[in-house]
């Protein structure tokens, strides 16, 4: 078995892949002069104060002091060096890209799954109603309304796969851009396609009123909308389930039929990271972002502040000048939103993090990009915007690391679906499927309830990416179809997060 990886050619440190101890000699051919557990660093060669330590062929910070062959490195010896922003001269990477990468993807065959097929064309792999307030005052009402609601309609054989509230606490006390923000990603949500119908809760005197979200949330068809106030009627929950009724006779209509698998649109995301995420779990989802983007699919990517570290990566596989500039443009300022509140941009990662073997946020970022695979990066997407189907590449989402947020982001930008990769482990699920993907293998067999696919395999030499790909993309598939349903979904963990950034009145 396997005891060390040596993720890039040129890299001087290499991944523990189990715990070993003070005097061993590993199979990277040096004596452990420390122990090192499992997903921490070891250096392979002796490493000077103010080096570069490298992993994934990049560096991921210098080190603090002289590091000897088979030390353990970690933050008591490599400090972070992000600290400043892309600068222009990083445009003449933009001037490099243009051209499609796709010249990188093999083509794969042809793949499709069964699917609803909207009355605008788009696509959904799950048939629910959804309920969206307006402000957090009516979250219990919403709560009442969807339970009374499955009561009357969810049932085997029916053709309503659930009702779903998604409790938030904003839409009063906000103003101007923090305002626009929840309104952006809560008409995201009444958009998505896996809701055949939504009714729209409000309350009647917050700040988020009915009038001004609903011009945000677009054209829409009254039959598959509806919305009130709960201060104009008299019995809330009442008139919500009249009204949710009413819309399971429109949802009703729709059936599954066969989709190309170019009509995904799949959001990749880490949580709860170690040492292994970026060897195991995030490069396996890489490869069905890979597959998915070949076949003319969309892949989503956020967590900005986890790309710190990795733009080059990203602006290397710019589709155009345009997106690379717009790559550097979200980079700068998120890097600016963390100077406004006057926090060091690197204090990621957090510290499970730590504990799982990351030191540095460079390090974590060439893991978490690890996710798109060497899909073309094809657009930057603001927070709230709807991604295009049929990309045929990656967007990247601007939004933060924090998982609720980042994941609700995804799922607001249109994601049919959530790969969620994890070293650490959490029952969060979200407003679409969420395949929790483990990235070591004694989380998949600690938490079940939570983890639907392991990765750890690979770690342990007794599972091979190709293989396990396979099986992933037909997971992927089996959910899209509804023929497997998440352990999310039958833990019922469905839950939203909003990015506030603002005064609260």
């Amino acid at each position: 078995m396997k005891e060390t990886l040596l993720i890039a050619e040129g890299d001087n440190v290499v991944v523990a892949l189990r715990d070993l101890g003070r005097g061993h000699v590993a199979d990277a051919g040096v004596r452990l002069q420390t122990d090192v557990p499992l997903g921490h660093k070891l250096a392979i060669r002796r490493i000077r104060a103010g080096e570069a330590v490298v992993k994934y062929g990049y560096s991921i910070g210098v080190a603090s002091a002289d590091i000897e062959p088979g030390e353990h490195v970690h933050s008591h010896n490599l400090v972070s060096t992000l600290r400043d922003d892309i600068g222009e001269d990083d445009a003449v990477l933009a001037s490099r890209a243009g051209a499609p990468r796709r010249d990188r993807l093999d083509p794969p065959p042809a793949a499709s799954f069964q699917g609803f097929r909207r009355a605008d064309g788009r696509i959904g792999i799950r048939n629910e109603i959804w309920i969206i307030n307006t402000v957090g005052c009516v979250n219990n009402a919403a709560d009442r309304i969807a339970a009374a609601a499955t009561r009357e309609l969810v049932f085997p054989g029916s053709r309503i796969d659930g009702v779903y509230a998604f409790k938030h606490p904003y839409g009063c006390s906000q103003l101007g851009h923090d305002l626009d923000r929840t309104q952006r990603v809560l008409a995201g949500l009444v958009n998505h396609p896996n809701a055949a119908a939504v009714l729209i809760l409000g309350l009647g005197c917050e700040n988020n009123q009915l009038a001004s979200f609903l011009q945000q949330v677009g054209p829409m068809s009254s039959e598959r909308i509806a919305s009130f106030n709960a201060q104009e009627v008299e019995d809330e929950v009442e008139e919500g389930l009249a009204g949710v009724l009413g819309l399971a006779r429109y949802a009703e209509r729709f059936e599954r039929e066969s989709v190309p698998a170019s009509e995904l649109i799949v959001g990749m995301k880490c949580g709860g990271s170690d040492g292994l995420s970026g060897i195991t779990a995030n490069p396996l989802v890489g490869k069905v972002a890979n597959r998915l983007a070949a076949l003319g699919g969309s892949v989503l990517l956020t967590e900005v502040p986890e790309m710190f570290g990795a733009e080059g990566v990203l602006l290397e596989r710019a589709q155009s000048p345009g997106v690379a500039r717009d790559t550097i443009a979200i980079v700068n300022s998120f890097r600016a939103y963390f100077r406004r509140y006057d926090e060091p941009i690197d204090e990621n990662p957090a510290p499970g993090n730590k504990a799982g073997g990351i030191t540095t946020l460079a390090e974590k970022s060439l893991g978490c990009v690890q996710k798109a695979g060497q899909a073309p990066v094809a657009c930057v997407l603001g927070y709230g915007q709807q991604a295009p189907s049929r990309l045929g590449g990656t967007a990247l989402v601007n939004a933060p690391g924090n998982d609720g947020v980042s994941s609700t982001a995804l799922v607001a930008a249109g994601a049919h679906m959530v790969l969620f990769t994890t070293g650490r482990g959490t029952p969060m699920g979200f407003p679409a499927p969420t395949i929790k993907i483990s990235t070591n293998s004694s989380l998949a067999e600690r938490k079940p309830i939570w983890i639907d696919f392991d990765a750890g395999p690979i770690a342990l030499g007794t599972g091979e990416f190709g293989p396990l790909s396979e099986q992933l993309f037909q997971l992927v598939l089996d959910v899209a179809s509804g023929r497997q349903r998440t352990k999310s979904e039958l833990n019922g963990f469905r839950e939203i997060s909003i990015w506030k950034d603002g005064v609260t009145l």
